[in-house]
């Protein structure tokens, strides 16, 4: 089982790789680190499963993070509402992604955004289109497209960043951590 140590800090320079396409068939390998993702992401949703096993809550998750410099990324997407007694959740996997079309609107994370890999607080605001369109490939090899707006929008891009070697903190002005938030909507 994949634990929250496992995933590389900000500090690893392996985090600033810009990731290699990936070829199919997948190999076993690559097919079981999807699913350990996967896994991790569930779980660290799940407040008994995330507390029981020290997990640190998050919706994303790119290979580059375990130091595999493959592009591809996990999202594993609540669907339910709070309220709901079982959690309901939506799994994407994004082989070689590339966001083929993007609103000229743009929001970001008005918290701050967060990541697996940065384990302090940021301050400060990442502008991200509030809708986009994202090329890519299944496990299979099959060509699919997938829309996303609001947060998983905001989600996709950021995993997309890692994949070229981008963390979120790289695109905050650090003189002015708040730059542009006027002409941006905070979500």
């Amino acid at each position: 089982m994949l634990k929250t140590k496992d995933i590389l800090d900000e500090k690893d320079k392996r985090l600033h790789t810009v990731s290699k396409e990936v070829e199919f068939p997948l190999t076993q390998k690559d097919k079981e680190l999807i699913d350990t993702m996967i896994e991790y992401l569930h779980d660290s949703q799940i407040d008994e499963l995330s507390e029981k096993y020290n997990l640190r809550p998050g919706m994303g998750l790119s290979a580059i993070q375990l130091g595999v410099a493959k592009r591809f990324f996990v999202v594993v997407y609540e669907l339910s509402n709070p309220e709901d007694e079982e959690k309901e959740f939506e799994t994407y996997i994004l082989i070689n992604p590339k966001m083929i079309s993007n609103s000229v609107e743009q929001i970001y994370v008005e918290e701050g955004e967060g990541c697996l890999s940065v384990n302090r607080p940021v301050e400060g605001i990442v502008p991200r289109y509030a809708r986009v369109t994202f090329e890519a490939y299944d496990m299979e090899g099959r060509k699919i497209h997938v829309r996303a707006r609001e947060d998983l929008a905001i989600c996709f891009q950021h995993e997309l960043d890692h994949l070229n070697g981008i963390l979120f903190t790289d695109h905050i002005d650090p003189k002015n951590p708040f730059k542009g938030k006027d002409q941006m909507r905070g979500i």
